[in-house]
């Protein structure tokens, strides 16, 4: 049985993040494929430093994308709103060392004779969801990524002109009988343009945001503040720290809150199952909870290399399911093809829709008309309650 009171501590991270910035990269290359080819593959990494970035990796699709990669990057560090000397969007020496895919991994992922379309890998995936948040995400994940969106959009409109592209939040929040109902500390790093700026200038700036974030009630006056405890932060990005694609797997997910599998998503295409299979494990987790079979649903699927069905389906309900677990796990099993190719047919995944996605979260986001954030649905509820009646 769950403790019923305790604190949890989730953090996120901005699109201006060192690692944040790679994951975008990464996943603009990505979407560059899938648009030109909706069955490309692609596995894409990047390094980023002080005003410099290496893009290397396995792709198959068109050979021109290669020759726009350098451009891609470049503009992708312009959205974010690297100018700086140590880190210019126009400046920077971007290095592209991308290269034709193993046709050793090709054989044995690609479909043949009566051989369906195999796991571009093998691994454990998983997908959590809880009624702790609208979104049916855990609620210190989804406060930490609510501020930084806030305070993201503040800086790009010029709302907030002082802040910088670099940020990190962290939200611990107190459990009381299971439930969320305060914040007991928050703490907010961000970069800061002007240099004269103290710790409380930097407060008065961020708290309207943090504020708006959270639920009315969850801040009072015990609540600790910690912003930019270190004081000046003026030097962000990746000229403050080097980036890697993929190094933000629990911010990306379920802030801690669930088990991961430990695959990262950004620059992979998806065939590969740590992207897609952990997209449908929490598509399917969401729908359970969704259709009120539990109030906490964890998914884990496993995958062969090769082998186009999942290994196995575990379900955990951690005690409030009203159904038997054994009994769900055949349901979604029958609600939804499994395979890596029924997963993106029915998740509609070959499409350029990962840029978007590298930061404030792959869960707990509104699904977008053009396919965006598709595993966020709810529209297997009706089919899970037949399944299981």
């Amino acid at each position: 049985m769950s403790r019923p009171n305790y604190l949890f501590t989730s953090e996120s991270v901005s699109e201006g993040h060192p690692d944040k910035v790679c994951d975008r990269i990464s996943d603009t290359v990505v979407d560059a494929y899938l648009a030109a080819m909706p069955e490309a593959r692609v596995a894409c990494e990047t390094l980023a430093t002080t005003n410099r970035v290496v893009i290397a990796g396995e792709v198959r699709g068109p050979e021109k994308i290669l020759g726009e990669v350098e451009d891609l990057a470049r503009a992708a560090i312009r959205d974010i709103g690297y100018e700086q000397e140590g880190f210019h969007w126009k400046n920077a020496r971007v290095e592209v060392l991308l290269h034709a895919q193993s046709a050793d991994i090709a054989q044995g992922v690609d479909a043949a004779g009566n051989k369906d379309e195999g796991a571009g890998d093998q691994g454990i995936m998983f997908g959590y969801a809880c009624r702790e948040t609208p979104e049916l995400m855990p609620a210190p994940i989804y406060y930490a990524h609510r501020i930084l969106r806030l305070m993201n959009e503040a800086r790009k409109s010029g709302e907030a002109p002082t802040l910088g592209p670099d940020a990190k939040s962290q939200v611990t929040v107190q459990y009381h009988y299971g439930k969320p109902v305060k914040a007991t500390s928050i703490v907010v790093s961000t970069q800061h343009l002007d240099g004269t700026m103290s710790s409380d200038d930097v407060r008065a700036v961020v708290e309207p945001f943090v504020r708006a974030a959270l639920p009315e009630d969850w801040i009072d006056a015990t609540t600790a503040w910690h912003v930019n405890p270190t004081g000046k932060f003026v030097i962000g990005g990746p000229d403050g720290d080097a980036g890697l694609t993929g190094r933000k797997i629990i911010v990306d997910t379920y802030g801690g809150a669930a088990p991961h599998g430990g695959g990262a998503f950004s620059g992979k295409d998806p065939t590969k199952v740590d992207r897609s299979a952990a997209y449908a494990a929490r598509y399917l987790a969401k729908n359970v909870v969704a259709a009120d079979l539990a109030d906490r649903c964890t998914i884990q699927v496993s995958y062969a290399i090769g082998v186009s069905q999942p290994l196995s389906i575990y379900v955990d309900l951690h005690g409030t399911g009203r159904v038997p677990e054994d009994r769900l796990e055949k349901a979604l099993a029958e609600a939804m093809d499994l395979s890596p190719r029924g997963i993106r047919q029915h998740l509609g995944l070959n499409r350029p829709i990962y840029a978007r996605t590298s930061a404030y979260g792959h869960f707990g986001r509104a699904p977008e008309a053009d396919g965006g954030f598709s595993w966020e649905r709810t529209d297997l509820v009706e089919t899970l309650r037949k399944a299981v009646a």
